[in-house]
């Protein structure tokens, strides 16, 4: 069982998806509620508590990043996992900066999301956790050579292996033996996961 001094909140527009979501949360310990859309959350957001949010990227009526960019405005920001399945490394960078703790690519695998859901709840009201993470990933930075610096810098800004291979007249070859170097170094399971510590680390992704 799970904290329940706080819920999650799942906000997608495809009902199937919603209760399947809340079915798997509620299965594991978590107070759930569901919302079918951006605005309908938004409408209840002045008296959500404490709280975590799980919500869809593409949604008709005001998209994921669009929503944590509102709660943003509104300085009622909650932790949040960003959920697609049409991930890219710019809608990463985008969630990221827009305050997602997490992004995550459909499919994934139940404990995936449930890890995030932890993870984002751990945020809640703690603000030490982010200064400890941002030291370990300092930590793991500087075990990178300068040239895996530079590849990461545009790994982080959605650039394909060939187009890095241009730029720093390296072959995509190159490029992919540093993209799995800096994967390892940085203990990033992801390329989400990657771009959220490039992010936190100020890269200007």
């Amino acid at each position: 069982m799970h904290d329940s001094n706080y819920v999650v909140h799942i906000v997608d527009d495809e009902e199937p998806v919603r209760k399947s979501l809340a079915f798997l949360l509620t299965m594991v310990g978590f107070t759930v509620r569901v919302h079918d859309s951006a605005t309908s959350f938004l409408a209840a957001a002045s008296n959500i508590g404490k709280a975590c949010l799980v919500t869809d990227l593409r949604m008709p009526d005001m998209s994921g990043v669009e929503l944590l960019e509102r709660l943003n405005q509104q300085n009622g920001m909650i932790p949040a996992v960003v959920i697609t399945g049409h991930g890219d490394v710019p809608m990463a960078v985008a969630a990221m900066k827009a305050g997602a703790v997490d992004f995550i690519e459909k499919p994934f695998e139940d404990e995936v999301l449930v890890e995030a859901i932890k993870k984002a709840a751990s945020r809640l009201g703690d603000s030490e956790t982010r200064v400890e993470d941002v030291t370990v990933l300092r930590t793991r930075l500087e075990q990178l050579s300068e040239r895996e610096r530079q590849v990461m810098t545009l790994v982080v800004s959605g650039l394909p292996n060939k187009t890095i291979g241009y730029n720093l007249s390296i072959s995509p070859r190159t490029v992919e033996v540093h993209r799995a170097n800096i994967m390892s170094k940085m203990q990033a399971r992801s390329l989400p996961e990657l771009v959220r510590m490039a992010i936190s680390l100020g890269f200007d992704a």
